[in-house]
């Protein structure tokens, strides 16, 4: 399964260690979707106390969707939204940009944890991507919004197996996603690597995450949220038949309160020990020339990302740059979520001569950000929600990396929740459980890390699980990236 020119996907694993300093001496040190100088300016911090009806804790896509959507369905409703920080400056601001239909985390771990609802999740799924189309049209959000699919590409002769089983699986379900070959995937996107892939055609849209952000920040204010950036919550507690939330200058008082912190500590404390922070990175190239890009193909812009354990994600910017990330997951010890981790070279170094590896015929191109950050991990790969206080507050967090399209569909099941209505989404087995919880310090830390060195060790050994890895898959642990 050798490339013409020789080289194998296994040497490629073999050479990823490669140091390629030159090409990361320009990188700036910050996500190049927030590096825009239309970044619109914050909102003024709470002074004093508000009342409302529903309060949403958090400005990330969470509690921006769920604002949005609580004034679609009732325009008399009295929200209000606060952000610790800015809108998007967090996971929403620094992601892929990759939007999914996917509720699951992808169809592997759908039918691991919910075959039995499988098929209405993908049809919910589905409709919500829809949905997220709609809006930012509806609300004319420039996010560069292409609804361009993604490749699944296999990188090594074992997982074309897996390949050719999900797409049954896509096409039982979906009946949309075409299986490329080695001469098909390379005529798509060209690189020595690429053995093979899966093309979802309709299920994922690529889009610039912060813009996105910053549009439903328009939106909802549009529609008579009122916002308040830097403006932390700092404890919730029962009031009345409602809810006080505190904050540094004052308080709001709501009857509803809607919590979208996800990877940061939950104001319900229970929930904390359901999620841990696990630092994912990644690199902006600068705009390719016609030339380079003639040199990869890429003409139909899709997202790709390859099939092994520690994967790399990439996509094509408006601007013809190529963000690659991934690979590396990094779970700190203690689970604190600090600026101090969002900077890590040696792995920035990694990526960079991957990507080389990936891509030799760009050999030369310079990358000019690099970046990282926290993303909210639960032990079953895709968000879980409930409530709290008798119902007057709801979460919904652990979306685990794929949550710009599910957070759409997570302020729904709160606003359910909220409602206390059943709904076809509040009746489902994936809102109504939990994921296990993970254990405290140090076994959090020894876990982890020894799952993500088995998954590693799997990647050289032909995707065998080890003893670790399979008692983790039958407790239902089963971490797959």
């Amino acid at each position: 399964m050798a490339d013409p020119a020789g080289t194998s996907p296994t040497t490629l694993n073999r050479r990823r260690s490669a140091p390629c300093p030159t090409s990361l001496a320009d990188a700036q040190p910050t996500p190049y979707w927030l590096d825009d100088p239309a970044r619109p300016r914050p909102l003024p911090a709470l002074v004093g106390d508000e009342h409302c009806d529903l309060l949403v804790v958090g400005g990330g896509y969470s509690g921006l969707w769920t604002a949005l959507i609580a004034k679609e369905r009732d325009r008399a409703r009295d929200v209000v939204l606060i952000e610790g920080n800015e809108i998007a400056w967090a996971a929403s601001g620094r992601n892929g940009g990759f939007c999914a239909a996917s509720l699951t985390h992808g169809l592997g771990n759908g039918l691991a944890r919910w075959p039995g609802e499988l098929a209405t999740l993908e049809e919910l799924g589905a409709r919500n991507l829809d949905a997220i189309q709609a809006a930012v049209e509806r609300y004319a959000i420039d996010c560069d919004f292409e609804r361009t699919g993604e490749i699944d590409v296999a990188t090594e002769p074992y997982q074309l197996d897996d390949l050719q089983e999900m797409a049954r699986e896509a096409e039982r379900l979906r009946g949309a996603s075409e299986l490329l070959d080695r001469d098909a995937m390379r005529a798509e996107v060209d690189s020595p690597a690429f053995l093979g892939g899966l093309w979802d055609r309709d299920g994922v849209a690529m889009l610039h995450p912060a813009k996105l952000a910053w549009g439903l920040k328009r939106a909802c204010r549009e529609l008579g949220v009122r916002i308040h950036e830097h403006t932390r919550a700092t404890a919730l507690a029962v009031h009345g038949g409602g809810m006080a939330v505190r904050t540094p200058y004052g308080r709001v008082f709501a009857r509803h309160v809607a919590l979208g912190t996800n990877v940061f500590p939950s104001l319900v404390r229970r929930v904390r020990p359901y999620v841990v922070p696990v630092y994912d990175y990644a690199l902006m190239t600068e705009p390719l020339t016609e030339a380079q890009m003639a040199s990869i193909g890429w003409k139909n812009r899709q997202g790709l990302g390859d099939s092994a354990n520690q994967f790399h994600y990439f996509r094509l910017s408006a601007d013809n740059r190529i963000l690659w990330g991934g690979y590396d997951a990094i779970y700190p010890f203690g689970g604190r979520v600090a600026a101090e981790h969002d900077q890590r070279p040696e792995t920035f170094r990694k990526l960079a001569a991957q990507f080389f590896d990936y891509f030799p015929q760009l050999e030369g191109v310079r990358f000019t950000h690099a970046w990282g950050g926290a993303i909210d991990t639960c032990s079953r790969f895709s968000a879980f929600f409930g409530t709290a206080h008798g119902g007057r507050v709801a979460y919904a967090a652990g979306f685990t990396g794929l949550g710009v399209g599910a957070t759409r569909f997570g302020a729904e099941v709160m606003l359910d929740l909220l409602a206390g209505e059943r709904t076809e989404r509040t009746a489902l087995e994936m809102v109504r459980t939990k994921p296990l919880p993970f254990p405290p310090e140090p076994f959090a830390w020894a876990g982890i890390e020894l799952t993500r060195r088995s998954l590693a060790r799997a990647d050289r050994n032909g995707g065998r699980r080890n003893l670790w890895l399979r008692t983790m898959d039958r407790v239902g642990l089963g971490f797959d990236s």
